[in-house]
C-alpha cells in the first residue's frame, strides 16, 4: 500500500481575487489532510494551457474553480475546458476524482449552473465527482451569519458569495472554511481511491 501523499491539482480562474482566496483555502485543506496541493491559476483565455493539462494528468484528483459570470463559469475557464479536449481524446483523466467550487456576488446567481458545468466537464473526461459533503445550515436566514458553513446551501460543490469589496474582506470566514473542508474531503478521498483503503475512522475524524 502506498504511504505517499496524494496529489491534488486545483485549477482555477479568478477575475477579481475572490475566487483565488477560495482556491488558497482549498489548497490549505489539502495540506491539512497531509497531502500535496498543486495550485494552477488560469490567467486568461489566451493562456498556454499545456502545463496545466500536464499537471492535472499527473495528479490523483483535481478541483476545478471559477467565478460565476452571467450564470456560468468565466470565459477563461471555458477556454481551459475546451483546451482539455486533447486529453479527452486520449482518456488521460479517466477515473480520476474531481470536485468544484464557484463564487459570485449574488447569493443565488445561478451558481448551481456553474457547478453543473464543472461536473459535466469532469463527466466528459470519465472522472468521478465528489460533492461538497456539508449539509445546508438548518437555521433561519437571519441566523446565517458570515461564519456559517455552506451558507448558500449548495450540495454539488462549494458555492460562495462575495461582496463587491476587496478580496481581503470577502468572501467571509464561513465560505473560506467551507473551501478548506472541501480540500480536506477531496484529499482524503483521493488517497483512499488511489490506495484502495476504506478507513472509517479516518473518515470520521473532525477536520
Amino acid at each position: 500500500m502506498s504511504t505517499s501523499p496524494a496529489r491534488v491539482a486545483i485549477v482555477y480562474h479568478s477575475g477579481y481575487g475572490h475566487t483565488g482566496v477560495l482556491a488558497d483555502k482549498v489548497a490549505q485543506g489539502v495540506r491539512d489532510a497531509g497531502d500535496e496541493a498543486v495550485l494552477l491559476q488560469i490567467d486568461s483565455a489566451a493562456s498556454d494551457f499545456d502545463p496545466i493539462l500536464e499537471a492535472v494528468s499527473g495528479a490523483d484528483a483535481v478541483i476545478f474553480g471559477a467565478p460565476t459570470y452571467m450564470r456560468d463559469v468565466s470565459a477563461a475557464f471555458k477556454a481551459f475546458a475546451e483546451a482539455s479536449s486533447k486529453v479527452f481524446f486520449t482518456g488521460g483523466w479517466a477515473d480520476k476524482l474531481a470536485a468544484g467550487f464557484t463564487n459570485s456576488h449574488s447569493f443565488a446567481g445561478d451558481k448551481e449552473h456553474a457547478l453543473a458545468s464543472l461536473s459535466v466537464l469532469a463527466a466528459q473526461h470519465g472522472m468521478n465527482w465528489i460533492n461538497l459533503g456539508i449539509p445546508a445550515p438548518n437555521i433561519t436566514a437571519a441566523e446565517r451569519g458570515p461564519d456559517t458553513l455552506n451558507r448558500v446551501g449548495a450540495f454539488a460543490g462549494l458555492a460562495a458569495q462575495s461582496d463587491n469589496v476587496s478580496a481581503e474582506l470577502s468572501p467571509p470566514p464561513g465560505d473560506r472554511e467551507t473551501a478548506r473542508l472541501l480540500g480536506v474531503r477531496v484529499a482524503r478521498a483521493a488517497r483512499r481511491w488511489r490506495d484502495g483503503v476504506t478507513d472509517a475512522s479516518e473518515q470520521a475524524q473532525a477536520a
